[in-house]
């Protein structure tokens, strides 16, 4: 069985090879996800400025806090909303989608989907 410090190498190499292709431009920024155990990261980067233009997560003061018993994938849901929304806001409507390694299913999925549902173009 695979060590969480074998697992996590795995992810950064998958990662790795994954960034050789995707990269943001400041016409396509990219979307990238990061997920802990308990929470999620969503962020719109310009990899040619080298800024993050758009930030959200679960930690954002504008989701609100409903207890301990929300679920991981209604949570991912709500940062994907939020961070398109934001996205929206600030005039940028197509992103590039970079998983971050992880599976495409699950939370990144749900995030997905809520960004894509909420008006933002991959």
């Amino acid at each position: 069985m695979a060590s969480v410090s074998e697992k996590r190498e795995a992810r950064q190499r998958r990662h790795i090879r994954v960034r050789r292709v995707v990269r943001g431009t400041a016409e396509r920024p990219r979307l990238c996800v990061f997920k802990s155990a308990r929470h999620i990261y969503a962020q719109i980067i310009d990899d040619e400025g080298g800024r993050t233009l758009v930030a959200a997560s679960t930690l954002s003061k504008e989701l609100p806090k409903s207890g301990d018993h929300v679920k991981k994938a209604e949570a991912a849901k709500a940062v994907g909303t939020l961070v398109a929304e934001k996205a929206l806001a600030s005039g940028i409507q197509a992103v590039v989608f970079d998983r971050g390694g992880y599976p495409f299913h699950g939370r990144v999925r749900a995030l997905a989907t809520a960004a894509r549902d909420r008006g933002l173009q991959f």
